[in-house]
């Protein structure tokens, strides 16, 4: 006599609603990320075309000249998306390698002093500035090394970001002066959001897997580890 608890030798036959909901979830999950990832890349795409084209005269606009170059009906529309993304490429590009040089220092440094010298421009100006430079900077800025920490409480681990040795008045007042680090601790599914702890440099572990493979960690909740190897039992 067989118990509710006692294995299922024969599992009952699904039906074909059942296995038609199986088969589209699983084919859910092979779309998804696929089309979610190009309909992102498609709007962002789309935006900046947006943003760019409306700046470029009538007659140099990708349409206007791919109409002129085949020949066609000024009537028909043309949709030349991905134009505004290289125009906004290369002007980056031409900016960035301006500001590098003498004079562009010296003229950011001017409209910067402007800037400051304006009440409510200034609050907005600094703050999108200190996004970017977070973000977008490449310099000592960007995550070192990945690291287990003792949070919060001793005996439960999380996995942090080390960014920097503790310096100036933190470094001297805290921990008695001994080493601390600048330890970074991500949330969960949200790695842009978290903590900012300066935990002593011994009681920080770091691991040998790489920043990227931590923060997929993070943001899998634990489900997907490096190299893709489950979790050892």
């Amino acid at each position: 006599m067989n118990t509710p608890f006692d294995p299922d030798v024969h599992p009952p036959r699904r039906g074909l609603l059942a296995r038609l909901r199986a088969n589209f979830l699983t084919g859910l999950v092979v779309i998804a990320p696929v089309g979610l990832t190009i309909w992102l890349i498609w709007s962002v795409v789309g935006w900046i075309d947006g943003f760019v084209l409306p700046l470029v005269p009538d007659k140099y606009q990708p349409d206007r000249m791919l109409q002129d170059l085949l020949g066609l009906d000024p009537s028909v529309q043309i949709n030349v998306r991905g134009i505004g993304v290289v125009i906004f490429l290369i002007f980056t590009v031409i900016v960035g390698w301006m500001a590098k040089g003498l004079i562009g220092r010296s003229f950011i440094s001017f409209a910067e002093g402007l800037v400051e010298r304006t009440p409510v421009v200034r609050s907005i100006y600094s703050g999108i500035k200190q996004i970017s430079e977070t973000v977008f900077a490449q310099s000592e800025r960007s995550f070192e090394k990945a690291c287990v920490i003792q949070y919060p409480r001793q005996g439960i681990w999380a996995i942090g970001f080390i960014s920097t040795n503790t310096k100036g008045e933190i470094a001297d007042r805290g921990n008695e002066g001994e080493p601390m680090l600048s330890v970074f601790l991500p949330t969960t599914p949200n790695p842009t959001s978290g903590f900012l702890l300066f935990v002593p440099e011994k009681d920080v572990t770091i691991l040998d897997m790489s920043v990227e493979e931590a923060a997929k960690l993070v943001i899998s909740a634990g489900l997907v580890y490096p190299n893709g190897k489950p979790e050892p039992e």
